[in-house]
């Protein structure tokens, strides 16, 4: 059985408003919601985070440490969880880089976004199983 991120549309929608905005350097973030099966995650909100990496920010991303509390704060008030990460990848395929998997953590969602001058093309999502990404799909 695949895993499922059910990722509301107002939520995506926001996605899209945040990469296009950040767009030709990579934005990323924490997605906040719950784990409602070993194999099926309800995203409730996005929590956007500041890209520290300046010296490579069109194609690495380093969450700033005060956006991850803040996230991890805003879930908890919530009665949720932090339960994935998104990031984009400016002029480039939504596909999880080298890079990507070094950083991942098994369980979580790795939503990617690939986004040009024209906008968000494709958006993915994968987790980390044993030291490879499979993809999961994505439910509205």
């Amino acid at each position: 059985m695949s895993a499922i991120l059910h990722l509301p549309l107002p939520v995506l929608d926001a996605l899209h408003a945040v990469a296009r905005a950040g767009y030709p350097h990579e934005t990323c973030g924490l997605l906040i919601g719950q784990r409602e099966e070993p194999q099926y995650c309800r995203v409730h909100s996005m929590h956007p985070a500041r890209n520290l990496n300046r010296e490579r920010a069109r194609d690495r991303y380093e969450l700033d440490p005060a956006d991850y509390l803040a996230a991890e704060q805003a879930a908890r008030d919530a009665g949720l969880d932090v339960v994935g990460v998104w990031h984009t990848h400016p002029d480039h395929p939504a596909v999880p880089s080298e890079t990507d998997r070094a950083a991942a953590w098994e369980g979580w969602s790795y939503l990617i976004l690939s986004v040009s001058r024209d906008g968000v093309a494709a958006v993915t999502s994968w987790r980390l199983r044993g030291d490879a990404f499979e993809e999961e799909e994505i439910e509205s």
